[in-house]
């Protein structure tokens, strides 16, 4: 499917203050009004001086705003009516007790929508929720007249006209009781109100704060009050009485901000998989005359030359954006982070500068003397800043759904995040850092670790997704090579999760240039394919022309490639990984953790604490080398998935040679099903109250699962019906049972580690070879041939298992020790019943 839009501008749904007009005289009948709202509208309008008094505190920005002692009314001149605003909701202060998850702290978005005012019969005045999801441009077409009358705006809300505006040339109404109620355009959606358990809405311990009107914006501040019913505590009984009982009031402070968007959008670019943005779309019915098309936009900030400069800009000068994009910083954020923070934003200036612009953004301190400046206010962009045990950071933007163009964005810093990268950092490069052997690093350090992440996050503010492709470029051997590490990173993306170097070793004496993350060759190349201004493209079609030709010439370069984050079968996309190799990588990454484990009590040793820090520790080093098992393991059965267009030489889709995954598997046996023992330190355990038994046995359990799973085998299935020389499923399992089991043809003892490995892989395969449930009345009916016994799979199991039975009794007579008899017998046994259920 072609990824297209059509030139702009175009109004919402086709649906504009024109069409409007046309069918104001077939507005449909509504249910008769109470008696007293009917005598109130039958008074009609009244004279402006008796609505608008003298009493009245009067603001001019966006609308005049009218307060008379509690009431407030909204002045909204005729030029405003059908015009989109966009109305962004914002917690400003938050409960201790109110939060879920990563909801629920001062800051946080809890809704967006695009509303329009417009006139309706009877002196009224309407506001409309607007949808982009479908769109029909050319009025010309009896399409057009179609789509709209099927997307029917909402109408959110209805308003009396009190008076007309002072110079006829607009309406007043009142917006007290709307600002008072509560209602999804202003303040909660209704899936945060679900996330937060907020229930009945209690309107007397609620109010109005103020209304801030600006130039081309307002900020309406509201404190409302709801019941909440804490989602339950898994694991925890549910208390007598049922969640009414469990209620309890909750209040917040919310900003509403509403935003003028443009009367003429962006031009939008064409979003494109091979570079890695996120987009918004609606369905267009112009585009194909025999079927449909979904639009996708990618979104950016609109940065445009000054016009003096348009011409400098074309002979490749570089020159300033009309607006640059500024970031500023909270002020509650603790000043010794807020140099790091503005250097994560200012790295990004080489980049745009690639795309033509110079100055173009920019991390600022928060304005003290602009009255317009508050945190919340969408005509700012800042990095907030909030007193939260969440170790995470996040980087959301609000895009104008018309066109893509990114208005505004609050990056969320959650102050815990620093103890996650402190995690990161010290299980990662302690072995070559001696600053990481400690359980508090000091503030260069950290400021250094929260700059890399400021910077990934402002990335996601500019349009940008998560390129988990891009480490797969470097070759491994390169990553431990210090010239080349130090000048080029160890990613070529920023945006990538690589994380650390922890393929570098103790002797290479790489530095941090060579350890740490940071602004790379694709990121360079993404900011410039979206953000250089084509101004010989007179259409968003005539744009992508001029796109694809630049990606075409750009992508031969191997560094610039963009992977998906979400494929799940693709071995180069894959998060926190390093290198072309992930066997390579690996290997030298667990020799670190190896150097790391024997070292940890001492270095979480602290006068006066308990052993919590060495057992989170210890923890982390088994995530690592978990992650580690799982980077490889993926490359059995891989199936890589490059994008291209037509214009590009080679195949999109590849399988992971035979080779490869021979090698995989061969790794998985040496480091993780021949028991590792490393992870076995008694010194560590005897404190923490550890359980290597239960650790090992999880990892061991976990990559068997992944193994000798349907989707593993149904794909090598697939390789053997596409490929001239696969990895076949039959070659993978025996490869696979042969190691597991290596202790029958030697006829060795099992110690207890194998024996529960052995058990794990026994089950793993009696789960593949057992049908699914029968289908019921209750359960919907299923294809046959989607499920794995109406393929090989299930007959390659069989197999193995029955081969697997045949070694155990041959084997058993040679075998005297109690636990490995025990345990032979026990194997063969549930083989049995597994092969034979009518036994």
């Amino acid at each position: 499917m072609n990824l297209r839009v059509r030139a702009l501008p175009f109004l919402f749904m086709a649906f504009s203050a024109s069409a409007f007009a046309q069918q104001r005289t077939q507005t449909p009948p509504e249910t008769p009004p109470s008696s007293a709202a009917a005598a109130s509208r039958n008074t009609g309008p009244k004279p402006y001086g008796e609505v608008i008094t003298s009493k009245a505190k009067t603001s001019r920005g966006l609308f005049l705003i009218h307060r008379i002692d509690d009431k407030y009314f909204f002045e909204i001149p005729d030029s405003m009516m059908h015009r989109e605003i966009l109305v962004v909701n914002r917690i400003s202060k938050a409960p201790s007790g109110g939060r879920a998850g990563f909801l629920g702290y001062a800051g946080d978005q809890i809704a967006d929508n695009v509303i329009t005012f417009e006139r309706g019969p009877s002196n009224r005045v309407f506001l409309r929720s607007i949808s982009y999801q479908e769109m029909s441009r050319d009025s010309t077409q009896g399409m057009y007249s179609s789509v709209r009358n099927s997307n029917l705006q909402p109408i959110n809300a209805s308003f009396d006209v009190k008076s007309l505006a002072k110079d006829s040339a607009g309406v007043v109404i009142e917006v007290t009781d709307y600002l008072m109620g509560d209602n999804d355009v202003l303040f909660f959606s209704a899936r945060a109100k679900r996330a937060l358990g907020l229930s009945t809405y209690q309107k007397d311990n609620s109010y109005i704060i103020d209304i801030k009107p600006f130039p081309s914006s307002m900020s309406i501040n509201t404190v409302k009050t709801y019941l909440r019913t804490p989602p339950p505590t898994p694991g925890q009984p549910v208390q007598f009485g049922g969640a009414a009982a469990m209620a309890s009031p909750t209040t917040f402070e919310l900003n509403s901000s509403m935003i003028l968007l443009p009367r003429v959008p962006m031009t939008p670019r064409y979003y494109d998989p091979r570079v890695g943005y996120f987009s918004t779309g609606y369905t267009d019915f112009d585009l194909n005359p025999q079927g449909v098309e979904r639009v996708r936009m990618i979104t950016r900030w609109r940065l445009e030359p000054k016009p003096e400069d348009v011409e400098k800009y074309k002979r490749g000068e570089l020159v300033e954006p009309q607006k640059p994009i500024v970031f500023y910083i909270d002020p509650a954020t603790p000043k010794q982070w807020v140099p790091y923070l503005m250097q994560g934003v200012d790295d990004w200036q080489i980049a745009f500068e690639k795309a033509g612009f110079k100055n173009a953004i920019f991390g600022r301190m928060a304005p003290s003397n602009d009255p317009e400046w508050y945190i919340e206010n969408p005509k700012y962009s800042a990095i907030v800043y909030k007193p939260s045990d969440v170790a995470n950071a996040s980087g959301p933007h609000v895009n104008d759904p018309r066109s893509g163009e990114i208005l505004e964005s609050h990056i969320n810093w959650y102050h815990n995040v620093m103890s996650l990268l402190r995690n990161w950092y010290f299980i990662q490069a302690a072995a070559v850092d001696p600053r990481a052997r400690t359980l508090r690093f000091n503030d260069s350090l950290m400021g250094q670790l929260i700059r890399f992440v400021s910077s990934h996050e402002v990335g996601h503010t500019l349009g940008l997704r998560h390129n988990f492709g891009s480490s797969s470029t470097m070759p491994v051997e390169k990553l431990r090579d210090k010239a080349f590490v130090e000048a080029n990173g160890h990613t070529p993306s920023i945006m990538d999760y690589a994380r650390f170097n922890y393929v570098a070793q103790p002797g290479d004496n790489i530095t941090d240039k060579g350890l740490f993350p940071r602004i790379g060759d694709y990121d360079l190349w993404a900011i410039e394919w979206g953000y250089r201004w084509n101004p010989e493209a007179k259409t968003p079609e005539e744009d992508r022309i001029i796109q694809n030709r630049l990606t075409v010439e750009k992508l031969k370069n191997k560094r610039l490639m963009f992977l998906t984050e979400s494929d799940p079968d693709d071995p180069r996309a894959q998060s926190e990984d390093l290198g072309d190799n992930a066997m390579k990588a690996s290997a030298y990454g667990i020799k670190n953790l190896q150097r790391i484990v024997v070292k940890l009590p001492e270095w979480t040793r602290e006068p006066n604490e308990g052993f919590e820090s060495l057992n989170e520790l210890y923890g982390n080093v088994v995530s690592q080398f978990s992650r580690y098992m799982g980077h490889v393991v993926k490359n059995v059965g891989g199936i890589m998935t490059t994008p291209k267009t037509v214009e590009q030489q080679g195949v999109v889709v590849q399988f992971v040679p035979e080779s490869k995954q021979k090698e995989a598997l061969t790794f998985l046996n040496e480091q993780l099903f021949k028991t590792p023992d490393w992870l076995i330190n008694p010194q560590i355990t005897n404190l923490t109250g550890g359980n290597t038994l239960t650790t090992i046995g999880n990892l061991q359990n976990g990559i068997l699962g992944r193994l000798i799973s349907h989707n593993t085998l149904n794909k090598l299935l697939r390789f053997e019906a596409e490929e001239k020389a696969p990895y076949t499923a039959i070659e993978m399992l025996t490869d696979l049972r042969k190691m597991v089991w290596s202790e029958l043809a030697a006829r060795k003892p099992v110690d207890i580690y194998r024996r529960n490995l052995q058990k794990a892989f026994t089950e793993r395969m009696i789960n593949a070879v057992t049908p699914p449930p029968t289908p019921t009345a209750a359960t919907a009916p299923r294809s046959p041939s989607s499920f794995t016994e109406n393929t090989d799979a299930m007959s390659v199991a069989k197999a193995q298992l029955r081969m697997l039975q045949a070694n155990i009794k041959s084997a058993l007579p040679y075998y005297k020790d109690a636990a490995s008899r025990a345990h032979l017998m026990d194997v063969n046994d549930r083989i049995t019943a597994a092969l034979d259920p009518t036994n």
